[in-house]
């Protein structure tokens, strides 16, 4: 019995593919810098068929490179690259993933990871001296970004007052119970209400005119007069005054706001402790000049009474786009400060801190808030925390949705589809959640078709 089970088991002389030790995956992450901003997700595969080797694992190679090989049918042929797979651009991706209010959000790099890059961090710097704080870590301005800052302050301005006017001609909807939202002359039939009473209308909902809020999302923050001073305590919630996040965030960042003033470090602070300092003495520094290469005019929203709709087509056309190139400029920009700039958004509820450590308010009504006294769950925001996106169903070139192929549509920011709707080209970025190249059926006896 012995014998014939020796017999039954594969040799790993007579094999032509012989047995490897299992690999081992050797993290090859880029800089923590490159995610700040981004929600964390697995590197890129690239899928690669090699010939004469070991189906998944190359021979004599070490540690997970993300190729996958597969084994030729001859084994005298050479080594040489068959098919190379890659694709940058997707043609059609998923829609954004909805968390529910049960739900923690995910941390944008993941804590394990986060605590090997400090052991590392920490490793590499014994027996070196010890380094001081760079910018703005050290109370002073990112001088680089400080036009940057007035650039997404004014884009953010003429954003806000150029849709006002495409509201005018773009007609969108809004639910009156929930928070959805409908760019369009009707709703869409979708049954996805869950506000109040819902039950009783089977989910549809009640649409009607809505506001310029509601597409770009107001997120406020609390405004602080110094970025490094004491943390906002409970008692103080009501007394520190509250303005858009992304006002706060542009301030910080070297916008001189005259209802918003901010103190100004010319010197770098002065540790001495963990998380104590002292400002340095700038008694022998002069007085400071405003510099003219960094103080722009700063823009005005306008109210309703004073929004002119555009009077031809034509206009427009050319209204919708540079609203486009201002959503895509306020993007661009934000992203760029939240890589300097500490920003901090509570997991369980949408409350955006502009700093490097959160507020002590204990206003947080989100799920099973009582167990931690209404505290907020600090964690590193990214830019969707900062500037929500919205996205809302867009519109075929028919007109019209209809319920039985909900499967068949696609989805772009609130801001995109107006935009679109008023004569813009779509950018490439949005074309995958739009699903632009999707055939739609005429009927639902065709869809039941589609395999």
């Amino acid at each position: 019995m012995g014998e014939a089970l020796a017999m039954m088991r594969p040799s790993s002389s007579s094999s032509p593919y012989p047995l490897l030790a299992p690999p081992t995956c050797s993290s090859r992450l880029p800089p923590l810098r490159c995610f700040v901003g981004l929600r964390w997700s697995a590197p890129r595969v690239k899928v690669r068929e090699r010939l004469n080797s070991v189906a998944g694992i190359a021979s004599g190679t070490r540690g997970c490179d993300g190729r996958f090989r597969a084994p030729c049918s001859s084994a005298s042929q050479p080594w040489r690259t068959a098919i190379t797979i890659r694709n940058d651009n997707s043609q059609n991706a998923d829609f954004p993933r909805n968390y529910s209010k049960r739900e923690k959000k995910p941390f944008p790099i993941p804590v394990l990871e986060l605590r090997r890059r400090a052991r590392q961090r920490m490793k590499q710097a014994e027996g070196k001296p010890k380094r001081s704080l760079p910018p703005p870590k050290n109370g002073l301005l990112v001088h680089r970004l400080i036009p940057e800052a007035y650039r997404v302050y004014n884009a953010r301005i003429l954003l806000i007052n150029n849709l006002k006017r495409l509201m005018k001609v773009v007609p969108v909807k809004g639910c009156k119970y929930c928070s959805e939202i409908h760019v369009g002359s009707d709703g869409h039939p979708f049954r996805t209400c869950r506000g109040m009473s819902s039950d009783k209308r089977r989910g549809e909902h009640d649409w009607g005119s809505t506001l310029v809020e509601a597409i770009f999302l107001p997120v406020e923050a609390y405004h602080l007069e110094d970025r490094l001073g004491p943390r906002i305590t409970h008692d103080q919630r009501f007394e520190v005054p509250r303005i858009p996040a992304l006002v706060e965030l542009c301030i910080q960042a070297g916008v001189e706001h005259p209802e918003y003033p901010t103190k100004r470090r010319r010197k770098p602070i002065i540790k001495i402790g963990r998380k104590e300092f002292v400002d340095a003495n700038e008694d022998d520094l002069p007085d400071p000049e405003p510099d003219e290469r960094f103080n722009q005019p700063l823009l005005e929203e306008l109210p309703y009474d004073e929004i002119i709709a555009p009077s031809s087509r034509e206009e427009t056309a050319a209204l919708a786009e540079e609203t486009l190139e201002a959503w895509e400029t306020v993007r661009h920009g934000a992203l760029r400060l939240l890589k300097s700039y500490a920003v901090r958004v509570c997991g369980y509820c949408p409350e955006v801190h502009i700093g490097s450590s959160g507020h002590k308010a204990r206003n947080c009504g989100a799920f099973k808030h009582q167990q931690r006294n209404g505290q907020h769950g600090w964690q590193a925001a990214v830019l969707d925390d900062l500037i929500p996106p919205r996205y809302v169903w867009h519109m075929p070139e028919s007109g019209e949705l209809q319920k039985e192929l909900k499967s068949f549509y696609g989805q772009a920011p609130a801001i995109v589809e107006i935009c679109i709707q008023a004569g813009a080209e779509v950018l490439e970025k949005y074309k995958a959640t739009m699903r632009l190249d999707i055939g739609i059926p005429s009927s639902l006896r065709e869809a039941e078709m589609v395999v």
